[in-house]
């Protein structure tokens, strides 16, 4: 049975939405091998890094084994899923608490030192951050954006926080980028923050880096709070 290409623009959680339907169907039994990573990308026309992704996903929680030099199988057709990412808002909401912390300090202190080559690099960024699909690498798209205006304010202790919490940022927003909960900030925020920092307008700077962050934390805060009632 030939699976259904992947719409235009859609990305990893599409394919994996798709692998996860054909283990839980039936279609694909358990321990039964999978299709490989180029018949898969031929079936969903998509790129074979969104496939392996994908694969990698669903084995992470145990639906697939993939075993070096014979193939992917079906482990499981419990899907754990949803009770992981119900447990991993807590922890995601704790690392964008940090985040907009750091993020209205360093647009307020960046709209003050910026300078033309500054607005060439942040403004490269953020072009490449709006085209990317896949979420783990809309995560270091994302989280390279938010580096470089940071790295803007010339602040060294700030700088090297920022580096140290760079990595759980990534895999935050990745997290959130397949968590179809939870709403991502999109262009036009971040857009919006970076025409700030080129008016050298700090105030407003500020207020609109916390405007890309408030209303996923408020989300998160919500859905963890349904949680712990239950």
């Amino acid at each position: 049975m030939e699976l259904t290409p992947v719409a235009t623009g859609s990305t990893v959680d599409a394919v994996l939405d798709q692998l996860q339907a054909s283990v839980m169907s039936g279609t694909w039994a358990v321990g039964q091998r999978i299709p490989g990573e180029l018949e898969l990308t031929r079936q969903l026309r998509v790129s074979r890094p969104a496939v392996r992704e994908a694969i990698r996903a669903l084995s992470h929680i145990g639906l697939l084994e993939v075993r070096r030099g014979d193939g992917t199988y079906v482990r499981s057709t419990a899907d754990p899923r949803p009770l992981l990412q119900r447990m991993q808002r807590c922890d995601v909401r704790d690392v964008f608490e940090v985040q907009l912390a750091y993020d209205v300090q360093a647009a307020r202190l960046a709209a003050r030192r910026r300078t033309d080559a500054d607005l060439a690099r942040l403004t490269e960024l953020l072009e490449a951050r709006d085209t990317v699909s896949d979420a783990s690498e809309f995560g270091d798209a994302d989280a390279q954006f938010h580096l470089a205006i940071i790295e803007t304010t010339r602040n060294p202790v700030l700088i090297e926080a920022a580096r140290f919490f760079a990595t759980r940022l990534r895999e935050a927003l990745g997290a959130v980028r397949l968590d179809h909960e939870v709403p991502e900030a999109g262009p036009a925020p971040h857009r919006a923050v970076l025409d700030a920092i080129a008016a050298g307008d700090a105030e407003a700077a500020g207020r609109l880096a916390a405007a890309v962050v408030e209303p996923t934390l408020a989300v998160l805060d919500s859905l963890t709070e349904r949680e712990m009632r239950r």
